[in-house]
């Protein structure tokens, strides 16, 4: 953790200055690394995390797969979009949504307009050998789990890729994407002098 920190001081602090008082938005699917990059960057620039998956389970007293069981996926949707919302109100902070919470097109607005949002792309291999680890992926459920998981990236990628700013997730050190993610942020502050 030092040697990110020091790495990325420069980067931090332009990073820092970039979001302001908005929230950096991380997106991509399940198993892209959202929570665990989300809180290496969350540390590395001293900022709150939060998931939103865990907050619609804290608001909601109830698990994610207890929430598609109960009352299906359109209304998870319903309700992982006013939490987002109300997420986004308060900032800066790291925010690491649902890979699903992006496809819904108020909540996109509402993280374009309150947030910056980074898309962590991964490719199916990665994302396979990091799903298969766990059983609480409710659209995994399937006879072909593995075949899902490609079909979601087809449908959901062209999506992903209107967010602001894109890092790949690959198989290193968790250290070097947030680096990544946070020089990605510090970049937009460069940018945005350049226009």
């Amino acid at each position: 953790m030092e040697e990110l920190r020091h790495a990325v001081d420069g980067d931090a602090e332009r990073a820092l200055m970039a979001l302001g008082k908005r929230n950096l938005v991380i997106v991509g699917l399940m198993g892209a690394g959202k929570s665990a990059i989300g809180k290496l960057v969350a540390q590395t620039l001293a900022i709150p995390f939060i998931d939103s998956d865990h907050e619609i389970e804290r608001v909601s007293r109830m698990t994610i797969p207890e929430l598609f069981q109960a009352y299906g996926e359109p209304e998870f949707r319903k309700l992982e979009q006013r939490v987002i919302k109300r997420l986004l109100r308060t900032g800066p902070r790291v925010l690491s949504t649902g890979g699903g919470a992006f496809m819904n097109e108020e909540t996109r607005l509402a993280i374009r307009d309150n947030g910056l949002s980074l898309w962590l792309d991964a490719d199916l291999d990665i994302l396979w050998e990091r799903v298969i680890k766990r059983d609480n992926r409710p659209l995994l459920k399937t006879e072909n789990p593995k075949k899902t998981l490609e079909d979601l990236m087809i449908a959901r990628y062209p999506t992903y890729a209107l967010a602001h700013l894109k890092v790949k997730s690959r198989d290193v050190k968790k250290e070097a994407i947030a680096s990544e993610v946070i020089a990605a942020v510090a970049s937009t502050l460069e940018n945005a002098d350049h226009e």
